[in-house]
């Protein structure tokens, strides 16, 4: 693994359409801060903001369920949702299978890189 394609991630999770604009804002500072003073910083920085953001699968599969889920997405979209989840942990998947979490867990899995720069 290398710290390019954790920054690849990164990116990947500011061009998520399901992260939100705080946490792309965060995103997007620690790769302007990438080969200057303040990287580490703006690498601890994102990491906590990834690890308050990123859903286990077991938080987003009552949400697909609910009722807020239908009115956000709609019944039928909102119920493929669910099936997703429900397939991504029938599969071993401990994660939520959006862009925002799938990229964020990758960089949270290799923070180490984004630390020991």
């Amino acid at each position: 693994m290398t710290k390019e394609e954790v920054l690849q991630h990164v990116q990947g999770v500011i061009d998520a359409p399901s992260a939100y604009d705080g946490l792309k804002d965060i995103a997007r500072g620690y790769l302007a801060a990438v080969g200057k003073a303040d990287e580490k910083e703006q690498a601890q920085k994102l990491i906590a903001a990834l690890e308050e953001c990123v859903c286990s699968i077991d938080e987003v599969l009552p949400f697909f369920a609910s009722d807020k889920a239908k009115e956000l997405f709609g019944a039928e979209q909102a119920a493929a949702m669910l099936k997703q989840g429900q397939d991504v942990k029938a599969a071993g998947g401990d994660t939520c299978f959006c862009p925002a979490c799938t990229n964020g867990k990758f960089v949270l899995d290799h923070k180490d890189l984004l630390l020991n720069a």
